[in-house]
């Protein structure tokens, strides 16, 4: 397969490039062209005199300099960005009118790997979830799958999710880590067994960026030319394998290199080995939903039984050119989604599509989707006016529609399907919850040694809780599997019968 490495990004810049005269291309200049002379000295009032206030270039390096950051993301500040292309393979236009999906199409990606909870120089070696968003150049504009290495997640409503942060933050007073406050958090949070007992496993201290999978998590719609919709869930699977590091293997590693993830994707794009990781989905019908004994919407299960279908591949082939410029500008947010794409009814997804557009609305603007990194292939054609930073060349009028002047008409091809609903609004949990049984299946899935590993992960963070919350999230693992929940309250050091009468109490 030929590999094409000049991305969407790329394309951009030697655009604008192209535009730039020539005269001081290898002359240092000033912001607006100028050259400058003097780079190493500044101007003065004669040999012993003060520093002059027309030292331009003096105050624009100071200026800049004291403006060079931009707010760090809240969540998945530590982050690795990557160039590529996603090959669509297979014919699904029963399911969906998105053009990326048809086969042989070739579509310019580009992928942010990265972890959730500390900054932006902490150690790759952290146990943390994994950030997977790829945003997809495509023919109707960009669509960013924004998920992460674990198939599911913590919480099942959006509304839960600025104190889950906070718990896993460190600790206002001190800025120090306390695993007593997550599992405050935690005991009354007892839908996030299963990925807890992920973030715990070896699955937490990834080896590599390429050895690891990558979900959307949630369940998405599709919706065909005839206005039919399915529910999608996508899975990235590795052709490099999975590899992660047990306890010994993580501490070794950080007292060795604390960027080890991003130095073993660097290097392996430079030598020429581009990773590659291929896209299946699972599909339901809105009749099936019903079917199961948990809501298949919500984002803290998977779908164990509904089978795979291999969609297209994609190859990461470039690193990037700038490190500020692509991977810490590249705003992903699940609200960019194309004709063919859409939202499910899971709560966690219903907010996020507003919160991630919302925050990378407030980290680079009201134009940050204008950067070359951000910025569609195809026009981008709406009344959207002024605001910082506007690089436009607007030539137009009419900045309103419907208009007779300028007609901007829609397009019925793009219209939100459309879905029957009944019932009165409501503040309420859902009714299927089921929160332990996938968990156990998890824990009985790793192998002798992955449990042991799970195990003195999981209680060595316990031991220290106090004593109630202890007991409860002891409970939600003997709940998932006996063996589990009494291993983990041996290292703990809880008190096993109290576990297992608090476990009786608790709903399968």
């Amino acid at each position: 397969m030929k590999i094409r490495t000049l991305s969407g990004y790329a394309l951009a810049v030697l655009a604008t490039s192209m535009s730039v005269p020539s005269a001081f291309a290898d002359t240092l200049t000033r912001d607006n062209g100028a050259a400058v002379g003097d780079n190493q000295n500044s101007q003065t009032a004669g040999p012993n005199g003060p520093a002059l206030l027309q030292d331009v270039q003096l105050l624009q390096k100071l200026q800049r300099f004291d403006r060079e950051r931009i707010p760090e993301r809240v969540v998945h500040a530590r982050g690795t960005g990557v160039h590529g292309e996603f090959t669509a393979s297979s014919n699904i236009s029963e399911l969906t009118k998105a053009k990326v999906f048809t086969p042989g199409t070739h579509t310019p990606v580009f992928v942010r790997f990265s972890s959730v909870v500390h900054g932006n120089h902490s150690p790759e070696t952290l146990r943390d979830p994994r950030g997977f968003a790829t945003k997809f150049y495509t023919a109707d504009g960009n669509w960013d799958l924004v998920g992460n290495n674990f198939p599911t997640f913590f919480i099942r409503d959006a509304i839960k999710f600025p104190d889950m942060v906070h718990a896993f933050k460190p600790d206002p007073r001190t800025n120090l880590d306390d695993d007593s406050r997550r599992f405050d958090f935690f005991s009354h949070v007892p839908e996030a067994t299963r990925t807890l007992t992920l973030l715990y496993s070896n699955e937490g201290t990834p080896a590599g960026y390429r050895f690891m999978d990558g979900n959307g998590v949630h369940a998405y719609k599709f919706v065909n030319a005839k206005g039919e919709v399915h529910y999608v869930k996508f899975h990235w699977k590795s052709l490099q394998g999975l590899k992660n590091l047990d306890p010994a293997q993580a501490e070794q590693t950080q007292g060795k290199d604390y960027a080890h993830m991003t130095h073993d994707l660097v290097t392996a794009i430079n030598k020429g080995d581009y990773p590659k990781w291929d896209l299946y989905i699972q599909v339901l019908k809105p009749e099936d939903l019903a079917k199961f004994a948990f809501d298949p919407l919500d984002a803290t299960k998977i779908w164990p039984d509904v089978p795979e279908q291999k969609i297209g591949q994609m190859v990461l082939n470039k690193n990037v050119d700038n490190f500020f410029q692509e991977t810490e500008q590249v705003a992903m947010a699940p609200s960019n989604v194309v004709p063919g794409i859409e939202p499910s009814e899971d709560r966690l997804l219903q907010g996020r599509v507003f919160s991630y557009a919302d925050t990378q609305m407030y980290r680079l603007g009201a134009n940050g989707m204008s950067l070359p990194i951000n910025r569609p292939q195809v026009a981008v054609n709406n009344g959207n006016q002024d605001g910082a930073l506007n690089s436009g060349h607007t030539t137009g009028g009419v900045n309103y529609e419907p208009s007779r002047l300028n007609p901007r008409p829609a397009d019925d091809n793009a219209r939100y399907s459309q879905a029957a609903l009944s019932g009165s609004t409501q503040q309420a949990k859902i009714q299927r919850e089921q929160n332990f049984k996938q968990a156990g299946d998890l824990y009985r899935s790793y192998s002798p040694k992955e449990q042991q590993d799970l195990i003195n992960s999981f209680g060595g963070s316990l031991a220290d809780t106090d004593t109630e919350s202890k007991h409860i999230m002891l409970s939600y693992l003997y709940k998932a599997d006996p063996a589990y929940g009494t291993g983990v309250t041996k290292v703990a050091k809880g008190d096993l019968e109290k576990v297992k009468q608090l476990a009786a109490k608790l709903q399968d």
